[in-house]
């Protein structure tokens, strides 16, 4: 049986993983990583450590002694995935296939007591600041000895190393993790109570790390917190991002830097103009707002309103150079009347983002939006996501008709199954995993294209959301 995340194909440096034969192996053990790049570094730096103390990962279960499942707690959607998955180790265990289920991450943090109550089958669980524990936890199970304590739960701490990780994305692009946590209150969000407060890495070991993964191959440096405009608040007085950026800039090993996670404050003239100026730091920047209504962003506790929005958009809009905006709505939100939906729609419209997705409000358990009256029906809010999503659609369809005919750098993440001479990769405006993506085709005689290659391509053709390109290595 093939898991979703337990290696790439792109051949990781030998020294970055062992191989699945090992002879001295102390053990073989697969992962399943659910939820977002941030739990992907978790999970990295989880199989780094195990790695290290002689584990062997292997990419099938039908090989593996035991098996950890990353999970995420962060909406509906996400735990069912998770608990599915959960299922499904605990009924390879029961056939005698595997020995042990180590549950970790975000659902193991937010109900490990009601999960241990449900699934007593399951061996151990780790929370998300326990990751260190994931070899001796193993180490004792692996030995066979009776475990007393199955929760790993220890206090939030600040920000844990992430220099010691195995890749399980592709080697020439990598997520860098640069704080822990959440300090806002958002009333529809728990992260805070599964992730705890927000906690800053240093600016040197930011870059120290962004260094190591540069050395070691990765061309694109994916930059992922909680909230990266808060960056520095805790250690510095003030948020810090923008001398961050200025040093990430430097790297001369790493190609692209790509910004995920903007919170609405903390964006002044400084970190524009550091954006605008920058070398390797993509014009892209990935900004979830939410909504548009005020009355809703009130109650979503946002801090914010339309008219500070559309100003900030208008900053970057007018100061950086061909900048691509990703955002994340809510529809259906406890209180949420057809006018406030109709601004939302009417804010979309207008101001055109490329990307954009859209959650149907889900309830979270001990959140403040959970007590909120005047719940939305379920399909209203369904409705409502789909008609946001219909008019987003025309505008990302738009948005990649008029890029037929220009010219720009491709990164090559894979080769097309089943398709020999094409090949998927993105540009600057594609982030990995959730934009489109753009096939390459007409390699030159000169060069032929491989994984990690940044191929200059003209755009021949839009299909959706996605690009068909030609490569001009000839």
């Amino acid at each position: 049986m093939q898991l979703p995340v337990v290696s790439d194909t792109s051949s990781p440096a030998p020294s970055m993983r062992a191989t699945g034969n090992d002879p001295n192996a102390r053990g073989r053990y697969a992962v399943i990583s659910l939820g977002c790049p941030k739990n992907l570094v978790d999970t990295e730096q989880m199989l780094g450590r195990l790695d290290e103390d002689g584990y062997n990962m292997v990419g099938s279960v039908d090989e593996a002694d035991f098996v950890v499942v990353n999970t995420c707690g962060f909406i509906d959607s996400a735990r069912e995935e998770s608990l599915e998955a959960i299922d499904e180790m605990l009924a390879l265990k029961r056939e005698g296939k595997i020995r042990n289920v180590i549950v970790t991450g975000c659902l193991a943090e937010r109900q490990q007591g009601k999960l241990l109550e449900a699934r007593p089958e399951i061996d151990a669980m780790i929370g998300v600041f326990g990751r260190n524990e994931i070899v001796s936890v193993i180490d004792r199970l692996q030995s066979g000895i009776e475990e007393q304590q199955r929760v790993f739960r220890p206090a939030p701490i600040k920000p844990l190393s992430d220099a010691v990780r195995s890749a399980v994305t592709p080697r020439h692009f990598a997520y860098l993790k640069i704080s822990e946590g959440c300090d806002r209150l958002c009333t529809f969000c728990a992260i805070p109570k599964m992730r705890g407060k927000h906690y800053s890495k240093p600016i040197e070991q930011v870059v120290d790390e962004a260094k190591r993964l540069g050395d070691s191959g990765v061309r694109e440096i994916v930059v992922v917190a909680q909230d990266t405009t808060y960056y520095g608040k805790d250690l510095y007085g003030q948020p810090r991002l923008t001398e961050l950026l200025t040093e990430l800039d430097k790297i001369e090993s790493v190609d692209w830097i790509r910004l995920m996670y903007f919170y609405p404050m903390y964006i002044d003239d400084a970190l524009i103009d550091t954006l605008a100026g920058a070398t390797r730091i993509l014009p892209y920047i990935d900004m979830p707002l939410q909504h548009a209504s005020d009355t809703m962003l009130r109650r979503m506790s946002r801090k914010t309103t339309r008219a500070i929005q559309e100003e900030m958009l208008g900053k970057f809009r007018s100061r950086i150079k061909d900048v691509v905006m990703r955002t994340t709505m809510i529809a259906g939100f406890p209180g949420e009347t057809d006018d406030d939906f109709a601004e939302l729609c009417d804010f979309v419209t207008k101001q055109r983002f490329e990307h954009l997705g859209v959650f149907t409000y889900s309830v979270e358990e001990d959140t403040p939006a959970a007590k909120l009256p005047n719940r939305v029906p379920k399909q209203v809010a369904d409705r409502r996501q789909g008609e946001l999503m219909a008019i987003q659609q025309q505008i990302a369809f738009d948005w990649t008709q008029s890029r037929v005919g220009t010219i720009d750098d491709v990164l090559i993440d894979a080769p097309l199954p089943d398709e020999e001479g094409v090949w998927i990769g993105r540009t600057r405006g594609e982030a990995p995993d959730i934009d489109g993506i753009v096939y390459v085709s007409g390699a030159g005689k000169k060069q032929k294209i491989r994984v990690g290659d940044m191929v200059r391509c003209e755009i021949v053709a839009a299909d959706g959301y996605d690009l068909v390109a030609a490569s001009l290595d000839d």
